[in-house]
């Protein structure tokens, strides 16, 4: 995959956790593709390929992360329990 390097300036203080210069370049690239894909902008595939993993790994690392995988709006919410309640039994 072709790269682009850009410099990105960080507080010195969050180089004594202990994570050195390719700790820190993956942490950035996770967080930027997390940002797209919570924002609607990638597919949890086309996520997983920039970060050079799969579809599945890249919702357990979402799940690793705390970040939901499945974020429906209320109107989403509203509309699935529609379709739950059209699905019970009838008493």
């Amino acid at each position: 995959m072709a790269e682009t390097t850009l410099s990105v300036q960080i507080p010195t203080d969050l180089l004594h956790f202990g994570m050195n210069q390719d700790e820190i370049q993956r942490r950035i690239s996770e967080w930027l593709v997390f940002s797209l894909f919570s924002e609607g902008k990638i597919s949890s595939g086309k996520a997983g390929k920039l970060l050079g993993i799969s579809r599945l790994e890249f919702i357990q690392l979402l799940k690793t992360r705390g970040i939901a995988f499945i974020n429906y709006s209320e109107d989403e919410i509203k509309e699935e329990l529609k379709s739950v309640k059209k699905l019970e039994p009838k008493a």
